[in-house]
């Protein structure tokens, strides 16, 4: 039984929006990057928390979940970013780039319909910012047509946070529970 997908979103999950002010949070550290594609003299700064690799790889590594980058960064979510955060090389959906000026074009994330493709019927919990109800819907509707579907929204000028991979870790323990007729232990994991 192959564990439920953790979904994993970069911009405004792992690097933070900056504040009206211009600041970001002060437990993020700057990285200038040069994603594919880019001169090397002209880098991308990005704001990373050093945290957030080992928050993610306590998660990664109890097996619960198959961690997969779902951002508009792509390949480059696992040769700059991941690295960046000590995470080994995770697939990533190859998402498409169209021509949009909004992030909600149909009235949800642009992401979405590519997502619902690639999953096919597998369960996942998915982490982005950028949310929308007509997103929390169908994530309902592919729960209860059975594949297990769990939208996590961190603030996107705050990013990811201990309690929204706690959220992960618990719910894909639960599910676990669930499909194996076990009972689940605090913090998610199968009690012996």
């Amino acid at each position: 039984m192959r564990p439920p997908y953790l979904l994993l979103d970069v911009d405004g999950v792992l690097i933070p929006f900056p504040d009206a002010d211009g600041s970001t949070p002060a437990t993020h550290a700057r990285h200038d990057v040069v994603p594919t594609g880019r001169c090397t003299d002209n880098p991308v700064t990005v704001w990373l928390d050093p945290a957030h690799g080992p928050m993610l790889m306590d998660v990664i590594s109890t097996g619960l979940i198959t961690p997969v980058w779902c951002t508009s960064w792509r390949q480059n979510a696992t040769t700059l970013i991941g690295p960046l955060l000590g995470l080994p090389p995770l697939p990533y959906i190859d998402l498409p780039r169209p021509q949009i000026t909004t992030s909600h074009p149909n009235g949800y994330l642009w992401k979405r319909d590519d997502v619902d493709a690639w999953l096919d019927d597998a369960p996942a919990v998915w982490i982005d910012d950028d949310f929308t109800s007509r997103d929390h819907a169908w994530a309902a509707e592919r729960t209860t047509r059975g594949a297990a579907t769990l939208l996590i929204q961190p603030d996107p000028r705050v990013g990811l946070q201990a309690e929204h991979v706690a959220e992960a870790r618990a719910w894909a323990g639960r599910l676990l529970a669930v499909r194996t007729g076990a009972t689940a232990a605090p913090g998610g994991t199968e009690a012996a």
